[in-house]
């Protein structure tokens, strides 16, 4: 999980994204189980804690639930996920995310789809 603390530097606490969400800290917790986010538990004592880049002007990112969707469905675990997220793609205008952050999700998605073959 080192390598998310490196790639990953701004972080939110639940109620912080409840916050910028304009949501309860509940629906919060339901968008992480259902896969709409992603939250790892970080810090002294852990807190689930979800990657400050996943919203944007009070929403979550174009298209990032189906990204996550397919890379669980290629057997990514949640570290992974954000690891190949937050990490510079050769083949893409910088990283996954910066492109979902842009509503670029046509390249992002191919590159999700064929981690799965």
């Amino acid at each position: 999980m080192e390598k998310v603390e490196t790639l990953v530097t701004d972080w939110l606490n639940l109620p912080d994204v409840a916050t910028h969400l304009d949501i309860e800290v509940g629906k919060v917790r339901r968008l992480v189980e259902d896969g709409e986010l992603i939250a790892l538990k970080r810090g002294k004592p852990p807190v689930r804690s979800v990657p400050a880049l996943f919203l944007l002007d009070g929403e979550i990112i174009p298209h990032l639930a189906g990204t996550i969707t397919v890379l669980r469905d290629a057997r990514y675990s949640d570290e992974e996920i954000l690891v190949w997220l937050f990490t510079e793609d050769d083949s893409l205008p910088g990283r996954p995310v910066d492109q979902l952050r842009k509503g670029q999700r046509g390249e992002v998605r191919r590159r999700a789809q064929a981690l799965a073959f």
